[in-house]
């Protein structure tokens, strides 16, 4: 039995009302899709397991549905937004429903790719509705940016979902999940229906929860060296390691020598390597020359 939404949380009578004071009109070039449902906002924020103590940043908040949640959850949360409609009335939002919380809510008019930085203290916690067209490099960039963020929980279209927890084999394991394992361990952490949103998209949604590594990997290679090696490699995947790396390396030859250094078969395809054996065949880059000191 669902219970009806309540008191601050927005359903969605509430999400139309706000929308059609503010003039918004979801638009499909930002991926824009509002969640309706209470008790699904609050699922999110429990299978991001927010605690009281966390600071959880939040990007493209829209009307504040899951914002409301993650407040009644969080020390405090940090949205970031890139639209000025909805940047100008989020504050307003806050302060109504939920007054005795609304100083620990700040707001960044921004776009996400852009943010370098986040007032208040370092966020513990990323938990956001991303729009499914910007939805990896927005995750990539928060992660690299921000590596306070111990855990992450994000709604993205259901393929991302599945290309981002890809293991090694899989038919949809490619840059986005040997990136993603670069920074956490990443898991599907349930499916999205349609009907939760306002417009209902015509894909499914997925989470994915990521928790950031312990340990960073141990590499002599910077994050930029191993991203290459991985471009690289899933820019022709149908071609073997040896020829699809020939560019980064300088030849044929030279990427063979990095591979065999790498303990790596020449032969074997991008979609087969762990992110640790993208790393080893960046250390070895310059393997065919003399051993050069990591840069």
């Amino acid at each position: 039995m669902t219970s009806p939404t309540p008191d601050a949380l927005l359903g969605p009578a509430d999400v139309r009302e706000l929308a059609a004071a503010l003039g918004v009109r979801p638009t499909k070039q930002r991926g824009q899709n509002f969640v309706i449902d209470a008790n699904t906002v609050r699922r999110i924020v429990r299978t991001a397991e927010v605690r009281p103590d966390d600071v959880v940043v939040e990007v493209g908040p829209g009307l504040g549905s899951l914002t409301l949640a993650l407040l009644e959850a969080a020390d405090r949360v940090t949205a970031v937004e890139i639209d000025d409609v909805l940047a100008g009335a989020l504050p307003a939002t806050v302060a109504a429903r939920m007054p005795e919380r609304a100083d620990r809510f700040a707001l960044v008019h921004s776009d996400a790719m852009h943010v370098t930085e986040l007032p208040g203290p370092a966020p513990t916690a990323l938990v956001a509705n991303l729009p499914y067209n910007v939805a990896v490099p927005v995750l990539l960039h928060m992660l690299e940016t921000f590596p306070s963020i111990e855990r992450t929980l994000v709604m993205v279209q259901s393929e991302v979902a599945d290309r981002l927890a890809a293991a090694p084999g899989s038919k949809v394991y490619g840059v986005p999940s040997v990136k993603a394992n670069w920074y956490a361990e990443v898991k599907r952490a349930g499916a999205i229906g349609r009907t939760v949103f306002w417009p209902a998209p015509n894909v499914d949604s997925g989470l994915v929860s990521l928790v950031r590594r312990a340990e960073p990997l141990k590499t002599t290679a910077t994050r930029r060296e191993v991203f290459a090696v991985v471009d690289a490699a899933f820019a022709q995947r149908r071609k073997t390691l040896r020829a699809a790396l020939a560019g980064w390396a300088g030849s044929p030859a030279a990427a063979e020598a990095a591979l065999v250094a790498a303990g790596v078969p020449p032969q074997a395809r991008g979609e087969s390597l762990t992110v640790e054996e993208f790393a080893r065949i960046a250390e070895h880059k310059h393997a065919g020359h003399e051993e050069q000191g990591p840069q």
